[in-house]
């Protein structure tokens, strides 16, 4: 093997790593839906969450990324201890499956069918397909899709090439020496788990592993240990990603490196005892690409069949290696290390902004009850609420720009965007609950009232306001268009609502069964609450546009009010609902 071999060995496993990352991001942005509908089935049955981390792993290719993506989950508290141990044992079983695709660079045939199956047949029709997608199409999906095929050549080029520049290896009796060594199954697993460390991904460590297999020198004795250690050496990631979160985000590392070590302990003592006992010729022969997937396959099934009966005692050992402490741990709303997984960091903004909505909504409506009467503890939770939503808006907000920063889809990135609209709409929506609250301690502390008819028009207009509240929020949580479209009807409903109310008041105040002070504070409620309907309509317009995956609220808004046959019906049946008497 001469110098410009190790150039070549160099390049190859350059472009071997490149094309694995380039394409599991492909897919990883191109399988965004696909990753939020697995999470969306997670459940605490050993079956659901070891299918779901089997499912995630098997798309983006990583299992590394799937036990990253799982300590955020549990440090965000989206996910329990017990369904991340789950979810871990699938991501190690679905990380063989790029074992098997990169055995096809193993095929030999002089058949024409099989030969098509090699991947210097398909990977140049691959790339010249990747190539076409990538540089002439304006669809989002298809330049992703073309990723994912320029991936997948690189990969395969790759892996060509290190099979090349490695094939001098196999006449070296320095090498045939050195692979002596890892006939010992300490050191082979060793040498697995620091590979593996090194680069941070057992799927390219195998790969390295079956591309030194070509040169025919690497036995199954020698191999089993090497993969064994692989899965070792994995869990680097996990751990590293750990640092800095709560306990039980430690602990599902934790359980991650357990399962790997306990797992090898086990299997690779029944492996040396049988060896002893008995004489296995295979054992001795040469072990090709395939033979590395089959192994590789085989020793994560069986580890997971060892371990997922016992997933209590890994909790436990998890729990007993780090212990609880006095003081609870915080648990973030919003975790930076989803946004490995940008999909899925999208999906938690999604429900992060939802328990925003929900509390704005909550604290408008406990306003509007404290016209009819005061309660203490509603007060404070008003108070309690809004700053709670001024907290979710900093940290969202500084989150969702980070996140834009991201490789995101079309789709993600207008939803994005349409978030960062929302979340201050929400917020402005909850300044407002606190600013009717103050309008009614205003009226208590000057000790005025209201009339029983000025009373029973609040009323009517509280009715629509909360009915407008409870459409937006149903649209957004739900994405239901049909909710949508009511939004903007009664919007138009509440301001005229507002301009009769102000108008009787004036009447009443003319009369003289109102006074000046009551005036006023009749005035800030009908604005605070008409400013409510009005962001009630921005959050619709966003879930309108996140439908249709572009960005002009103003333009749907404008749309809407043109005085379409649909929206006039609409603003009739609400007119009549909240009619006044």
């Amino acid at each position: 093997m001469t110098f410009f071999d190790v150039l070549t060995l160099i390049g190859g496993l350059s472009l071997f790593l490149f094309g694995m990352n380039l394409m599991g991001d492909a897919l990883e942005k191109r399988a965004g839906s696909g990753l939020k509908a697995l999470l969306g089935k997670l459940t605490g049955s050993k079956l659901g969450g070891f299918l779901t981390g089997l499912g995630i792993t098997a798309v983006i290719q990583s299992s590394s990324a799937t036990t990253v993506m799982v300590v955020g989950f549990v440090n965000s508290g989206l996910m329990t201890l017990r369904q991340a141990i789950h979810v871990i044992m699938g991501a190690n079983v679905g990380t063989t499956v790029t074992a098997w695709i990169l055995s096809l660079t193993g095929i030999q045939s002089d058949n024409f069918f099989i030969k098509l199956l090699m991947p210097s047949s398909f990977t140049p029709i691959m790339a010249l397909v990747g190539v076409a997608f990538y540089m002439m199409s304006k669809n989002g999906k298809k330049k992703d899709t073309g990723l994912i095929l320029l991936g997948f050549a690189t990969l395969m080029f790759g892996m060509d090439t290190m099979s090349g520049a490695v094939a001098g290896l196999k006449d070296m009796e320095g090498f045939r020496e050195l692979l002596l060594v890892f006939t010992n199954p300490v050191l082979g697993v060793v040498a697995g788990a620091v590979l593996t460390a090194i680069i941070q991904s057992s799927s390219a460590s195998v790969g390295i592993l079956q591309a030194v297999s070509s040169t025919g020198q690497i036995t199954f004795g020698a191999a089993i240990p090497i993969i064994m250690g692989q899965n070792i050496g994995t869990c680097v990631t996990a751990m590293l990603s750990s640092i800095g979160t709560n306990r039980n985000a430690r602990r599902a590392a934790v359980v991650h490196l357990s399962f790997n070590i306990i797992g090898t302990v086990v299997w690779l003592t029944v492996f040396e005892v049988v060896r002893a006992l008995v004489n296995i010729p295979m054992l001795n022969g040469n072990i090709d690409q395939v033979g590395i997937a089959v192994v590789h396959s085989v020793f994560n099934i069986l580890c997971t069949a060892l371990m997922l009966p016992m997933t209590g005692l890994l909790e436990k050992l998890a729990c007993r290696i780090i212990p609880n402490r006095e003081g609870g741990d915080s648990v973030p709303a919003l975790d930076e290390r989803l946004m490995a997984t940008p999909a899925v960091a999208m999906e938690r903004c999604h429900e992060v902004t939802m328990n925003m909505g929900l509390i704005a909504v909550k604290a408008t409506r406990n306003a509007m009850r404290e016209l009819d009467g005061h309660d203490e503890k509603r007060a404070e939770s008003i108070r309690e609420d809004e700053q709670s939503a001024d907290k979710y808006e900093d940290e969202l907000g500084t989150y969702l720009v980070k996140l834009s920063g991201c490789p995101l889809s079309d789709q993600d990135r207008v939803e994005a965007a349409e978030l960062l609209h929302m979340i201050g709409d929400f917020e402005r929506i909850s300044d407002h609950a606190v600013n009717v609250l103050e309008a009614t301690e205003e009226l208590r502390g000057k000790g005025i009232t209201f009339s029983d008819a000025a009373m029973d028009e609040m009323h009517k207009l509280f009715g629509a306001v909360s009915e407008i509240m409870d459409l937006a929020l149903t649209a957004f949580i739900h994405g239901d268009l049909s909710s949508a479209k009511e939004v903007e009807p009664l919007e138009q409903v509440v301001d005229t609502l507002k301009e009769q109310l102000r108008s009787r008041h004036i009447l009443r105040l003319q009369e003289g069964k109102c006074s000046m002070e009551a005036g006023f504070v009749w005035a800030d409620l009908l604005t605070d609450l008409e400013r409510v309907a009005d962001h009630c309509s921005n959050i619709a317009g966003c879930v309108v546009q996140m439908q249709k995956s572009r960005m002009d609220i103003h333009g749907y808004l404008d749309g809407v009010r043109s005085g379409s046959d649909e929206f006039r019906q609409r603003y009739d049946y609400y007119a009549r609902k909240y009619a006044l008497a």
